[in-house]
């Protein structure tokens, strides 16, 4: 297990613990999981309000000249020569047979591109973008610089109140401002489900902005465990979980970030076996998965119709929004239709003798050699559209065998009307 003396600290690491933050290791860096009021209310605030997360763990990538674009496309599905200047793109690095070794953000800004990865895969990406370096391209990992998100829907007026001029600046656009005096490099995206800017800005100015955004009523601080259960209600993909080498982007739901132009060449990493699900659809799909009761269904957990094994959740957890449980998993494709019917999954337990891992720092928590036998429940799954979940009460068959029963429902018929937020948003999607 990493000690705190072998973490990476952001530059930011004494403002978290003078705001009443608990710190842990996550992908080798010591990382605020949560603040004082808690996961819950950091999450609600950011879904009412606006939540602030410092981010700057995740490494920024700077590629410039006349190769740097066919540099990217050798490594991605991403018509990148297509990104125009001021424009964001989603996209990942794919290997041979089209999984997805991280997935990453590409800006164009300045002629140049700017890429952000994540933390838990930076020394991978690094290493990778290093091993295909093109001739004539220049690649600066930019570690001077911190990264703030601010999400939620009083996130435009924040910045507003600050002098920061947003007047056509829309969604995965990328742009120089001012903020307060500092200069910043914002793009107006995120990895909550709300509208929301991610901001770069120089480490030793970090603070000074930071304590600026937390200073305005409607902004409060979030942590990991908050970032997470939002991604969550989205149906947003988190890499070792909904997203790994052997998992492709068609499985995923990722669609989307297949570039037409690529697709039609075929010329990407994968290109064979990621166009053939593309075609005839993938063997097992991502979906939202809604657990009725109280009991979250946990990543890992294999779901079973009729005793056979048809996919597994992938990510579970609270949905603060509902104040109800949620998971997605990977289920046959057939089950993963919309449908009239409910089909009578069951989610079996972890064998005993296999830990839970921390989904932020990936350590262990526990082993539970309480259960024996499934944990059984049912499901209903649904593909990732836009819904969000809703539960009602099931009670448990035994003490022994706890039994949830799962399900599914659309954003039309959730009994809880603040929960039908147009701001709880499907993946992002390039033809915003």
């Amino acid at each position: 297990m990493e000690t705190n003396s072998s973490l990476h600290e952001t530059v930011l690491a004494d403002f978290h613990v003078a705001h009443g933050a608990r710190m842990v290791p996550f992908a080798g860096w010591n990382m605020p999981v949560q603040y004082a009021d808690g996961i819950k209310a950091e999450h609600l605030a950011t879904r009412n309000a606006a939540g602030l997360f410092d981010v700057s763990h995740m490494a920024q990538v700077w590629l410039s000249g006349d190769n740097a674009d066919a540099m990217v496309e050798a490594l991605t599905p991403t018509d990148v020569a297509g990104i125009a200047e001021g424009r964001v793109r989603y996209s990942m690095f794919l290997n041979e047979t089209g999984g997805v070794l991280d997935d990453l953000m590409i800006a164009r800004l300045d002629g140049m591109l700017q890429l952000v990865v994540n933390a838990g895969r930076a020394d991978h990406d690094i290493a990778h973008l290093e091993a295909n370096l093109a001739d004539g391209v220049d690649m600066t990992v930019r570690r001077e610089r911190a990264l703030l998100a601010l999400q939620g829907p009083a996130a435009p007026d924040v910045l507003a109140r600050l002098g920061v001029d947003l007047d056509g600046f829309f969604f995965m656009q990328v742009g120089h401002f001012d903020i307060a005096g500092i200069p910043c490099i914002i793009t107006r995206s995120g990895y909550t489900g709300e509208d929301g800017f991610e901001i770069s800005m120089p480490v030793e100015a970090a603070q000074t902005l930071a304590e600026r955004l937390v200073a305005d009523e409607d902004v409060g601080l979030a942590g990991l465990g908050a970032r997470d259960t939002l991604r969550l209600e989205a149906g947003l993909p988190l890499w070792g979980h909904e997203l790994d080498e052997t998992i492709n982007p068609v499985a995923a739901g990722l669609r989307f970030a297949l570039s037409k132009r690529r697709r039609d060449a075929g010329d990407f990493p994968g290109a064979g076996p990621v166009m053939q699900d593309f075609a005839n659809g993938a063997p097992r799909v991502l979906t939202g998965l809604l657990p009725q009761g109280g009991r979250p269904v946990r990543d890992g957990a294999e779901l079973a119709l009729d005793g056979n094994i048809v996919g597994h959740v992938t990510s579970g957890g609270f949905a603060p929004s509902l104040d109800a449980p949620a998971a997605l998993g990977f289920v046959e494709a057939a089950l993963a239709t919309p449908a009239p019917k409910s089909w009578p999954l069951c989610a079996a337990a972890r064998p005993p003798s296999s830990p839970r891992h921390c989904r932020w720092c990936r350590t262990v928590i526990s082993v539970d050699d309480s259960l024996e036998g499934e944990q059984r429940c049912c499901v209903t799954p649904k593909t990732m559209n836009g819904s969000i979940w809703t539960a009602t009460p099931a009670v448990s068959a035994s003490r022994r065998t706890p039994s949830n029963s799962l399900a599914i429902s659309s954003l039309s018929s959730c009994p809880k009307p603040e929960a039908q937020s147009r701001r709880v948003t499907p993946l992002p999607c390039s033809n915003r």
